[in-house]
């Protein structure tokens, strides 16, 4: 009679996750959507058909998440935002 032996190996797999902030736009009523596509187009290279989705859903929805990524690169994005007069926030 002969013993098997089975060996069983763990592997502990760390996933790194990423912190991903975003940059949230809200509605104000003292911008123009044609305003406010042409910045999301300019900051945070939008094409044409996002910034106008984004712009809608802003307009019914409130607010919109714009851009998503790592904090470095979306501070002087959001920056552009509030100096161009729209109300913007990462979190």
């Amino acid at each position: 009679m002969s013993t098997k032996e089975k060996v069983l190996e763990q592997i502990k797999v760390e996933e790194k996750e990423k912190a991903n902030n975003e940059i949230v736009l809200y509605n104000d009523d003292v911008n123009t959507f044609d305003y406010v596509i042409d910045t999301l187009m300019y900051v945070c290279d939008h094409t044409p058909e996002q910034a106008e989705q984004c712009s809608l859903l802003v307009h019914y929805k409130g607010q919109c998440t714009v851009k998503t990524g790592d904090l470095k690169d979306l501070e002087p994005r959001c920056s552009k935002l509030l100096q161009a007069g729209l109300s913007a926030e990462i979190i």
